[in-house]
């Protein structure tokens, strides 16, 4: 089972991507600014995984990025989750080895702007 399937429930969207392009969000629109632009930026760490918002987002394109890397089997001691721009990671993994490399996968995704591993023991 991979790391999309076990933590969110999900099987990987046709067109999801790690670092998606945004989809413009659309405003409510308001007499009181008539110039403003009719669509916001989504925050990176809100990105989902085609490109639209996702309260998860980060949290799921750090899992998908660990899905398509052959060195990251899934391993189900080890959850994702965010605090904002930061990526969090709770649970045991085998060995050190493995953690430097999910932090390091985990720090390329956009919008990471940093990785926790406090709550991740080794063994």
């Amino acid at each position: 089972m991979g790391w999309l399937k076990r933590l969110f429930g999900l099987e990987k969207p046709q067109n999801a991507q790690v670092n998606p392009t945004p989809q413009p969000v659309p405003q409510a629109a308001t007499t009181a600014s008539p110039s403003s632009t009719a669509t916001q930026s989504i925050p990176p760490e809100r990105l989902g995984l085609n490109g639209e918002y996702d309260q998860s987002g980060l949290a799921k394109r750090v899992a998908l990025a660990f899905d398509q890397d052959p060195q990251l089997d899934d391993v189900d001691t080890l959850w994702v989750a965010q605090t904002g721009s930061t990526v969090v990671l709770k649970g045991k993994v085998p060995s050190q080895e493995i953690l430097n490399k999910m932090v390091s996968v985990a720090r390329s995704v956009n919008g990471a702007t940093g990785v926790e591993t406090t709550q991740v023991t080794i063994g």
